[in-house]
């Protein structure tokens, strides 16, 4: 198993039931697929570098979780279908 690192940046627009279901779907996602989350960290309303969707700011997560090379190939695939997800990023974290 590798160990990765989902970033999920989620609308301002969004009212908190919303969004907190958004990040509830991604994680049910990331085990449906057989991954296991080890963290999630959540920073809040954070501005963005460069306006997307007419957007200045959003609410950014940081998912860890463990699973097989498949399962973040399956996650990016569902999560870019999201309209309330303004961007996303999962990286494979280095063993130390």
């Amino acid at each position: 198993m590798n160990k990765y690192e989902l970033a999920v940046v989620v609308s301002a627009k969004l009212e908190d039931d919303d969004r907190t279901a958004t990040i509830e779907k991604v994680k049910e996602m990331i085990t449906k697929h057989g991954g296991t989350i080890t963290n999630v960290d959540e920073w809040g309303k954070r501005r963005l570098a460069y306006e997307v969707r007419k957007m200045k700011e959003a609410f950014y997560y940081f998912i860890q979780f463990d699973g097989e090379p498949t399962v973040p190939i399956e996650v990016e695939s569902r999560i870019r279908l999201n309209e309330n997800v303004v961007r996303y990023l999962c990286v494979r974290q280095d063993e130390k």
